[in-house]
C-alpha cells in the first residue's frame, strides 16, 4: 500500500508549463465529473447515508470484478489488513511475514492486530517477498505470510502460495497498488485466503477520500469481516464479539461504483503509457521494470533504477516532471521501528531504496505529457 507524497513545487524555469506530477487523482475527477457528481446526488437526496445501497452495490460488483465470492467493505485500506488478520485469527504472539519495502501502513495493520511483523527481503526483479527467505523465516509463531503487490505486478505467488499450503500458514493478499491486476489470469485477491485494498484516491481504483475493502473466497470469513467492521454485531445492535468501527462511506461507495465501471480502460491506458516508457528508454542506462510470466501488471507505478537517481530527479523537476520515490526508506529503518528490528539487514531492500524513482503514469496523461517526460529522462542521458 502507499500514501501520496507530498507534491514538490517545480523549480522556476518550469514555472511556464503546468508541472506533471507521478499521480493526480484530481484528473480522474475531472474526466468523470459529471458521473460522479450525478452519482454523489443521488446519496444526498436519498435515505441511506451510511451502509446503504451503494456499499452494498459495489461490495457485489467488486467481488464480481476480482473473481472472489465476497466483498466487504471498511473505511480504508489499512483496516482491510489488520480486520483481515483479526478474522483469520492472528493476533498477540503471532508472527506475520512481509516486505520492509512497502507502506507502513502494511506495516501498522499487522501491529494493530497485536502480532509481530517479520521482515523478509524482496527479489529484485519484482520488488517483491523473495520465496527463498520465506520458506527460512517461518517459526512456530507464523501465522500469516503477506505478499504486497508492489507497483501494480503481482507477487511471486506460486511458491508463496505451496509454502502457505505446506504449512498450514495463512496467506494475506496486500493488494493496495494492484487493483485489476493478474496472476496466471486470476486477478489478485482472489488467490490467498483474503484479499486487502486500499481505495485510497491515488489507487488504480481511488475514492474521493479514505476508503477499503476486503475479497474473499470464504463465506465464514467473509461473515467474520461484517462482524468486525461494525462493533461485532449480528443482529439488531447486538455485540456478539468486540469490534471495530469500519464502516465505508455511502458517498464514497458511490463514487467508487462509477469508476469501477471505468476501471479496465484506465488500467489498459496505465499499460500503454509504459509500453512507450518502455520503448523509448530501452538503450539508457537505467532498469526498466518488466513484467513477469504469467502476471499482467496495471502499472499502479512506473519504477525505474539508476545510481544517479538524485539528480535526475532534480533534473526532471527543472524540466517541470515532478517525480516520486516509493519507497525512500524501508520500513525496518523507520524511528518507530528502527530499535526493535534496525539491526536486520536486507540486502537487496536497502541496495534498491536509493535508486529507485517514479515516473509520471496516470489514465489522464495526455499524449503531450507523455512526450515531455520521454523528453526529460533522454535529455538527462544526452547531457
Amino acid at each position: 500500500m502507499s500514501l501520496t507524497e507530498s507534491q514538490p513545487q517545480p523549480a522556476p524555469a518550469a514555472a511556464t508549463r503546468e508541472p506533471i506530477y507521478f499521480a493526480r487523482p484530481s484528473a480522474q475527477y475531472q474526466a468523470l465529473h459529471v458521473e460522479i457528481d450525478g452519482a454523489i446526488r443521488k446519496v444526498l437526496e436519498g435515505h441511506a447515508y451510511i451502509m446503504g445501497p451503494e456499499v452494498e452495490r459495489f461490495e457485489a460488483g467488486f467481488a464480481i470484478y476480482t473473481g472472489a465470492a465476497h466483498g466487504v467493505g471498511v473505511a480504508n485500506g489499512t483496516d482491510a489488513l489488520h480486520l483481515a488478520l483479526r478474522a483469520l485469527d492472528v493476533g498477540e504472539g503471532h508472527q506475520v511475514i512481509v516486505p520492509a519495502h512497502t507502506a507502513v501502513p502494511t506495516i501498522a495493520a499487522i501491529e494493530m492486530s497485536g502480532a509481530t511483523p517479520i521482515f523478509v527481503d524482496i527479489t529484485a526483479d519484482r520488488y517483491t517477498l523473495d520465496p527463498a527467505l520465506v520458506e527460512r523465516a517461518i517459526t512456530r509463531r507464523t501465522r500469516a505470510i503477506m505478499p504486497v503487490h508492489l507497483y501494480g505486478h503481482p507477487a511471486d505467488l506460486g511458491p508463496l502460495l505451496d509454502i502457505a499450503r505446506r504449512r498450514d500458514i495463512r496467506l494475506v493478499e496486500d493488494c493496495a497498488q494492484a487493483h485489476g491486476a493478474r496472476w496466471q489470469g486470476k486477478r489478485v485477491g482472489s488467490i490467498g485466503e483474503i484479499g486487502c485494498f486500499s481505495l485510497y484516491p491515488t489507487k488504480n481504483l481511488g475514492a474521493i477520500g479514505d476508503a477499503g475493502i476486503v475479497t474473499t473466497n470464504d463465506a465464514g470469513l467473509a461473515e467474520r469481516l461484517r462482524e468486525l467492521r461494525q462493533y461485532g454485531w449480528r443482529g439488531r445492535q447486538i455485540s456478539e464479539t468486540p469490534g471495530f468501527n469500519s464502516r465505508l462511506d455511502e458517498l464514497q461507495a458511490a463514487i467508487l461504483n462509477v469508476k469501477l465501471a471505468h476501471l479496465d480502460d484506465a488500467n489498459g491506458r496505465r499499460r500503454a503509457i509504459a509500453r512507450r516508457y518502455l520503448a523509448a528508454f530501452a538503450d539508457l542506462p537505467i532498469a526498466l521494470p518488466r513484467a513477469q510470466p504469467g502476471c499482467e501488471a496495471v502499472y499502479h507505478l512506473f519504477v525505474v533504477r539508476t545510481k544517479l537517481r538524485d539528480r535526475l530527479k532534480a533534473h526532471l523537476q527543472e524540466q517541470g516532471v515532478i517525480a516520486g520515490i516509493h519507497y525512500p526508506v524501508p520500513c525496518h529503518h523507520h524511528p518507530a521501528y528502527r530499535a526493535r528490528f534496525g539491526a536486520l539487514r536486507l540486502p537487496v531492500t536497502e541496495a534498491i531504496v536509493d535508486e529507485i524513482l517514479s515516473l509520471p503514469i496516470y489514465p489522464e496523461l495526455t499524449d503531450d505529457q507523455i512526450e515531455r517526460v520521454i523528453d526529460a529522462v533522454q535529455s538527462f542521458h544526452r547531457a
